[in-house]
C-alpha cells in the first residue's frame, strides 16, 4: 500500500491511514479485473450502442427496475426545516402533488432530491445520505 509498508505495524496512530490506503487500493486496483470482466460480459449481452443513450441514473432504473414507492412510509419518514411542518400549506401542496404522480414520477423526484432512485429494503426510515443515515428533508 506504501513503500516499506509490509514492515510497518498497524497501530492506533496509523490505523486511519492504513484503512484509507486499503480502501483506495481495493476500489482502484483491487477489483480492476472483476470490473473489466463484468463490463465485457455486460456488452456481450447488451449492445453498447443501445446503452450509450442512457446516463448512469437512467441505466440504473432500466437495469434495476422500479420499486413501488410507499407514500405513507415516505411521508412518515420526512423531516421538515425552515419553519415547515407536516400541516403547513406548502407541505400539503407538495404531498398532494406527489400523490398525483405515478410511481415513475415519484422515483424521478426521489432521484432528483437524493441522487438515487433506490429505496432501502427497510424503507424510507433507512434512507442514507453521502455521510450516513439521512431522512428525506423538505
Amino acid at each position: 500500500l506504501k513503500p516499506g509498508g509490509a514492515n510497518i505495524p498497524v497501530t492506533e496512530k496509523n490505523k486511519k491511514e492504513y484503512i484509507e490506503r486499503m480502501v483506495k487500493w481495493r476500489i482502484e486496483r483491487g477489483v480492476v479485473q472483476q470490473t473489466e470482466s463484468l463490463v465485457r460480459g455486460f456488452y456481450e449481452v447488451v449492445d453498447a450502442r443501445l446503452v450509450s443513450v442512457f446516463d448512469a441514473r437512467e441505466l440504473e432504473l432500466v437495469i434495476a427496475g422500479t420499486a413501488e414507492i410507499d407514500l405513507t412510509d415516505w411521508r412518515n419518514n420526512t423531516e421538515y426545516r425552515g419553519g415547515y411542518h407536516d400541516n403547513h400549506i406548502v407541505i400539503r401542496w407538495f404531498w398532494a402533488a406527489v400523490e398525483r404522480f405515478n410511481n415513475e414520477q415519484r422515483l424521478r423526484l426521489l432521484q432528483f432530491v437524493t441522487g438515487t432512485s433506490s429505496i432501502p429494503y427497510e424503507g424510507f426510515a433507512s434512507l442514507r445520505g453521502s455521510n450516513g443515515p439521512r431522512r428525506f428533508c423538505v
